[in-house]
């Protein structure tokens, strides 16, 4: 089994990239690699590099973010179950400020993006049940939620697609 993944630049958002790992499957199931210091570092600036990881289990109809800071990058992926994985340009001197993007990302095609600091992550729980991944990359101490910026999920300003018109949502993103 080759170890690679095909890395591509979102058309919508600059910085934002979609990573998918060649997945071998077989009678037994399946098996990919998550991570590849080479290939998904080398996206990072001069002097960042992943330092931990943090899981997120989630039911159906749960919707979390919008959640940005100004200095995390972040590789995210669903690990189990199926979600809808939103990511907004928050960058107000960006051409694409308030763009909005949303990606598919399932157990079955174990797709991971990864987003650069001031642009807005956020997911919904399309399935019964999921587990989220983040792998955060950042320089000093971490950005904890009392300092993130947040951004309402159903902003008319940015008008997200949601496959949801009355989630689930924490005190922090109602």
């Amino acid at each position: 089994m080759d170890i690679e993944f095909y890395i591509e630049e979102s058309k919508v958002i600059e910085g934002v990239y979609l990573l998918t790992p060649t997945i071998s499957r077989d009678i037994r199931g399946s098996i990919w690699t998550s991570f590849l210091k080479k290939d998904v570092e080398r996206l990072l600036p001069d002097g960042f590099y992943f330092k931990h990881d943090k899981f997120s289990t989630s039911k159906h109809n749960v919707l979390r973010g919008i959640h940005s800071d100004t200095k995390s990058w972040k590789l995210v992926t669903c690990v189990s179950g199926e979600i809808q994985q939103v990511v907004v340009d928050l960058r107000k001197k960006s051409k694409t400020y308030l763009d909005w993007q949303d990606f598919l990302i399932s157990d079955a095609n174990q797709k991971m993006i990864l987003i650069p600091p001031h642009i807005g992550n956020a997911y919904y729980v399309v399935s019964d049940q999921a587990v989220y991944h983040y792998k955060l990359a950042y320089q000093g101490g971490y950005i904890d939620a009392d300092k993130q910026i947040s951004t309402k999920w159903n902003d008319k300003r940015i008008g997200i697609s949601w496959l949801t018109k009355h989630p689930i949502l924490s005190e922090r993103d109602q």
